[in-house]
């Protein structure tokens, strides 16, 4: 660009020639978009050069878009990650001229900084645009993924970890879920991890998880917590009920709560303090019971992660008497000879006061029975 100043000294005419360098240019009408993924963007600039230089016109002869992610730049027409999906726009508009760079079928992946660059055929003619345009692609969250930690088999009172992860952009927010049977779910807990520091039986069920932004969700698919433990103390009950009559048929079944399940022993009191099995299986068949068959009776219920003992029963050929395999207060063994003689029709002893009348009251009670 040259400028003249024209002096009038006397009858001399001076003319001074100023010449002004223009800048190297290039202005970016954004430097920062955020766009969908699968969306279309468009990176706008204008640019601008010194008409001439080293009385030479300046003539562009290589315009480029690159990104920040390679150490050289390499024009995004010959970059793989970009083949068929970009454009390259220019045109003049009076004295500036107008670059875009359009991306079709946006990737995550696209997420960088874009900077132009124009070559000249001045010596050392190139100029890249600074800072360049920050492309931020959002994306709804994928279908979130569920880890357990640790792996493998999970026991009662141990440490278990679930977590929730999604690839989304911006980051998700995640929300747990358990099933209980209802189709409408109600939030079981917040957050990408769900602790267990010791977890019980009832922590067993399905969990999901959703991961959540402001562009979707998605829910995971479900996870079983399957809670291993050693059977609970067991239950027994007599079928039918009420009185034992020689030749009757009855039934004893024993039942524990146990993941895995519990496999059942029964064992009758015959005096020998070290007791032998007296069968296997839930269940004590008498399809027709005899007095031989009276006596105490208790089960065990035993999985691989421990065993539990049974109250034990007592059946004699007028009825049956549950008795804790515990030792018995006072108070117990004397609630539990009242039931028994009641049982019979019996009129009971007196209380007893302490234990040392323990003795009187058997005797009674054994001198009472016909």
């Amino acid at each position: 660009m040259i400028f003249m100043n024209l002096i009038l000294l006397s009858d001399v005419l001076c003319v001074t020639v100023l010449q002004i360098k223009a800048q190297w240019r290039v202005t970016y009408i954004s430097t920062e978009i955020c766009a969908l993924k699968g969306s279309t963007v468009d990176i706008n600039c204008i640019y601008r050069y010194p008409h001439t230089e080293n009385d030479r016109v300046t003539r562009v002869v290589r315009t480029l878009w690159f990104t920040n992610k390679d150490d050289e730049p390499t024009d995004l027409r010959l970059d793989s990650d970009y083949a068929g999906r970009v454009e390259y726009h220019s045109w003049i508009d009076g004295y500036r001229t107008h670059c875009r760079l359009r991306i079709n079928d946006l990737r995550e992946s696209d997420s960088a900084v874009y900077k132009f660059r124009f070559i000249t055929n001045q010596p050392g003619g190139r100029y890249t645009g600074e800072p360049g345009v920050f492309l931020i692609v959002t994306d709804a969250p994928k279908v979130p993924s569920v880890s357990v930690s640790p792996s493998g088999e999970i026991v009662e009172g141990s440490s278990v970890t679930l977590t929730c992860s999604s690839d989304a952009n911006p980051a998700a927010n995640y929300t747990w879920y358990k099933k209980n049977g209802n189709p409408d779910q109600e939030a079981f807990r917040t957050g990408p991890q769900l602790d267990f520091v010791s977890i019980q039986s009832s922590d067993s069920g399905e969990f999901s998880c959703t991961a959540q932004n402001e562009l979707g969700e998605n829910t995971s698919d479900s996870t079983s917590t399957d809670v291993k433990y050693a059977p609970k103390v067991p239950s027994v009950s007599v079928s039918p009920s009420g009185e034992i009559v020689e030749g009757s048929s009855v039934n004893l079944t024993c039942s524990s709560d146990a993941n895995p399940a519990a496999t059942y022993t029964w064992y009758k009191k015959n005096g020998n303090p070290v007791q032998e099995p007296f069968r296997t299986g839930p269940q004590l068949d008498f399809v027709s019971i005899q007095s031989s068959d009276s006596g105490e009776f208790h089960c065990t219920a035993q999985n691989e992660l421990g065993a539990k003992r049974s109250y034990c029963i007592s059946i004699d050929d007028h009825s049956w008497t549950l008795f804790p395999s515990s030792p018995l207060t006072l108070e117990r063994f004397t609630a539990q000879c009242r039931m028994s003689w009641e049982r019979r029709h019996l009129t009971p002893p007196l209380l007893m006061s302490n234990v040392s009348e323990m003795d009187l009251v058997l005797d009674i009670m054994w001198e009472q029975i016909p």
